[in-house]
């Protein structure tokens, strides 16, 4: 009996150490393909940290170009606005002075005296056509 027991125990030992370096050696693999994707990983944010510190660049570069693009236009409106209001002024100051538009202004020989009092102040009636469309004179510049 001692030698079945001897031989039982030695197979046993076997069959387990071949299970052992069976677990083992997928445990090697498993502890390979953890190594492998967790290198893609480290990869993966490494490009991303650095896809992301590029953006944030180019997101400064452009608010920077965005302040100096608004600050350059407020100083060109400005300078436009000032060089517009020079114009006006050399050209009014070299215009000779406009005279206001004569209207034509019927003259009457007649003998009868100027009407005075109320009738006098009060302008003339209009006529329907003429209530519906005024006429603007403006002065001429």
């Amino acid at each position: 009996m001692k030698s079945a027991t001897k031989k039982l125990s030695t197979e046993i030992a076997e069959t387990l150490s071949g299970k052992i370096a069976a677990v083992s050696a997928g445990s090697k693999k498993i502890k390979k393909s953890i190594e492998k994707a967790a290198e893609k990983l480290a990869k993966k944010v490494a490009k991303f940290e650095k896809e992301t510190a590029k953006k944030q660049a180019k997101d400064a570069k452009n608010e920077e170009k965005k302040l100096k693009s608004k600050d350059k236009g407020k100083k060109e409106s400005k300078k436009e606005k000032a060089a517009k209001v020079a114009a006006l002024v050399a050209a009014a100051s070299t215009k000779a002075a406009v005279a206001a538009p004569a209207k034509p202004i019927a003259v009457k020989a007649t003998n009868a005296k100027p009407a005075v009092g109320r009738a006098a102040s009060r302008p003339a009636t209009q006529s329907s056509s003429e209530k519906e469309n005024p006429i603007v004179e403006t002065p001429a510049q």
